[in-house]
């Protein structure tokens, strides 16, 4: 058998491993309806862990959208030059920060945690600054 073949089933089986207790989650989900007439309803594991996997792949895809959003907010709150100027390198700091929370949410992908970076998304509150809160911190929040 070839090489290819091998990093194949390698590569199922480490799949396998990490999203099996996802599936296992929800089905326990399903099978142990909650009183919802007392508890307000929450997210299940796999909603957690889909939201989060959804996260971490627009920051890395879109982080680099950072770096308009960045020039236009600092020129709406200063003059043109250092709008442009400090705008675009406070966008690659921010692209980097995106970028770096994007790849710690995919490493972390089967721990629920909150986003670490402020707005979750780029286009969400588009002019409100990018801001990074406490890291590692469970997803303890309802829908």
């Amino acid at each position: 058998m070839n090489k290819n073949w091998y990093f194949s089933m390698a590569l199922c089986a480490i799949w396998l491993i990490v999203y099996t207790p996802l599936i296992q989650a929800d089905s326990f989900m399903l099978s142990n309806p909650v009183n919802t007439a007392s508890v307000s309803p929450t997210l299940s594991y796999g909603e957690k862990i889909a939201d989060k996997g959804l996260n971490a792949f627009a920051n890395l895809t879109t982080a680099s959208l950072e770096i308009p959003k960045n020039v236009i907010n600092t020129m709406n709150h200063s003059n043109f030059f250092y709008g442009l100027v400090g705008g675009f390198f406070k966008g690659i700091f921010n692209m980097l920060g995106r970028t770096g929370c994007g790849v710690a949410d995919l490493i972390t992908l089967p721990l629920p945690t909150e986003p670490i970076i402020s707005p979750a998304y780029v286009w969400d509150n588009f002019d409100r600054d990018t801001s990074y809160g406490s890291v590692m911190r469970l997803d303890k929040a309802s829908k």
